[in-house]
């Protein structure tokens, strides 16, 4: 199984670029509008504690700031941390360097939790699909940003032991609401095809699963 500080020293090496996905630093303004209008759909309408977890750089923790919302962000990487925290100067917002499966939040309770092509690479997604839902207060909301991706071949090795992954590359929807169905008041899935929200067309199964729990 790939270590803890494989998986770190990954994301640290990709942290100085991160951005220059357009879905990652949302630079283009049609981008940042897509995500922009998903996030008011997903999310409570009033002022709300939601937790990011593999925040990256912070660029959604941005948007939901904007939109009101109190964000506490989680991730793996010192350098992804880093750069987050430069982004969100002066803005209402926290930023913890952390293992995004197990968030070290205490006893802190938030509305939503938020997640974001995260699960593929945890050791047990399912176990942390757990820990998620025990975060959230009553009728609190999942969101969780998902799909299978068309991987380039010949692409670089992610990390030693990788392969070990459940969700390696990615899971469906239909798997990912299945482990969810039991402990969820209400659960729907949102495909999301749109090319805004990529900065590009795409032919891989990308979708927002949203659960009350």
């Amino acid at each position: 199984m790939a270590s803890t500080s494989s998986i770190a020293g990954y994301w640290d090496a990709a942290a100085g670029r991160f951005d220059e996905e357009a879905d990652h630093g949302l630079r283009d303004p049609r981008v940042r509008a897509a995500w922009g209008r998903r996030l008011r759909a997903w999310l409570p309408e009033d002022p709300s504690d939601v937790l990011d977890l593999g925040c990256g750089t912070g660029s959604l923790m941005l948007l939901l700031a904007e939109q009101g919302h109190r964000p506490l962000g989680v991730d793996l990487s010192p350098r992804m941390i880093a750069h987050a925290r430069a982004k969100l100067a002066g803005v209402e917002a926290e930023a913890l360097v952390g293992d995004a499966g197990n968030p070290p939040v205490g006893e802190r309770r938030f509305d939503a939790v938020l997640v974001r092509h995260l699960l593929w690479t945890l050791p047990d997604p399912r176990a942390a699909l757990r820990r998620w839902i025990g975060l959230l207060r009553p009728g609190g909301r999942l969101v969780l940003v998902e799909g299978r991706w068309n991987a380039p071949s010949g692409g670089a090795a992610y990390v030693d032991g990788a392969e070990a992954m459940p969700w390696m590359g990615g899971v469906s929807a239909g798997v990912l609401a299945g482990a969810l169905r039991e402990s969820a008041a209400d659960l729907r899935v949102e495909p999301l095809t749109d090319p805004a929200l990529w900065g590009r067309e795409i032919d891989d199964e990308r979708y927002a699963l949203i659960a009350v729990i």
